[in-house]
């Protein structure tokens, strides 16, 4: 008999909704049990997604359910929380760890033994938290950190250079948040280093800074989140690609949060950074070249990491 894909959201808000619905569309997973702290809500999303299933061309289950059902999935998407008010995504913190608190030691109690992907913010912060309290390998706790950020650069170099996103390789690296830091000397097109590619299109490039585009990926939430009220859609994206190399054992590099020990000299916590996604989830990190502003900006971004783990850890809540 062939084993289903099974993955549960917790969190059934802009971004557990839009999780769900990337996946559904995608044909990531089999089944799917959706929680929130609403039960009504849950119940009333999971409807409001069965009812898609006719128009797609990959049948799944998708039902509202608790700690119980959540024990018997292969991947858990945590997508709790709420948004800040003032683009200061550390004041999530203390409720972010008390909402992880609810439910994770309970569900691992209850028998899961699967994947967490985490995406509650700060996601680097909360995911080293998540595995805290449920005592997994690190490679089994993974954030969705600087995936949407890469994308978001690669969005921005598209625009600059006119060429196809798809054909672009870049990374912005370290905290899902200010101190995160483009890795344009690693960034390709097509195999062609980028920063080679500027100096031979001096033209294009006369007018571009490249410092003020790592800006505007880091703005680019705090806009989105200004015109909309909130982002969903490439955040719902960014889950259902690293769930799918997981169930499929893609073992592709994608950016994310995951656990270092020792790679790129740093070690104790989570931040952005290449990994090769499969079965087991972070099967191995990459470590890229960094030149001389990159390797200083990382090194910044890390010493954040450990201070909001002190903070964190200061809530006495693991």
């Amino acid at each position: 008999m062939l084993q289903t894909k099974k993955v549960g959201i917790v969190g059934i808000g802009h971004v557990g909704s839009h999780c769900a619905l990337a996946m559904l569309l995608q044909g990531v997973c089999d089944e799917m049990v959706l929680m929130d702290i609403l039960p009504e809500k849950a119940k009333g999303y999971a409807i409001d997604c069965m009812d898609t299933v006719s128009f797609l061309p990959h049948r799944t289950i998708i039902k509202d359910g608790g700690i119980k059902e959540l024990s018997e999935m292969d991947v858990i998407v945590i997508s709790v929380g709420s948004l800040t008010k003032n683009n200061q995504r550390l004041e999530e913190l203390k409720g972010s760890m008390e909402a992880i608190k609810s439910f994770v030691p309970d569900v691992v109690k209850a028998g899961f033994n699967g994947i967490f992907v985490v995406i509650t913010n700060p996601v680097d912060i909360v995911t080293y938290f998540v595995r805290q309290l449920s005592g997994f390998p690190k490679h089994r706790v993974i954030g969705t950190g600087t995936g949407l950020d890469s994308a978001r650069l690669r969005r921005i170099l598209s625009e600059t250079t006119n060429i196809d996103s798809h054909v672009i390789q870049a990374f912005m690296l370290g905290e899902h948040g200010d101190t995160q830091v483009a890795n344009y000397s690693s960034a390709t097109i097509h195999g062609v280093p980028f920063l080679d590619y500027v100096k031979t299109h001096p033209e294009q490039f006369k007018d571009v800074d490249l410092l003020d585009l790592e800006k505007q990926v880091v703005r680019t939430a705090w806009d989105i989140i200004a015109g909309k009220g909130s982002t969903e859609f490439g955040i719902g994206c960014t889950c259902a690609n690293l769930v799918k190399a997981i169930f499929h054992n893609e073992r592709r590099v994608l950016p994310c949060s995951a656990y270092l020990e020792g790679e790129y000299g740093q070690s104790g916590f989570y931040t952005g950074v290449p990994a090769i996604i499969g079965n087991n989830g972070v099967e191995e990190i990459l470590e890229l070249p960094l030149n001389e502003r990159e390797e200083k900006r990382f090194k910044e971004a890390c010493e954040v990491m450990k201070k909001y783990i002190e903070i964190g850890n200061s809530y006495g809540i693991c």
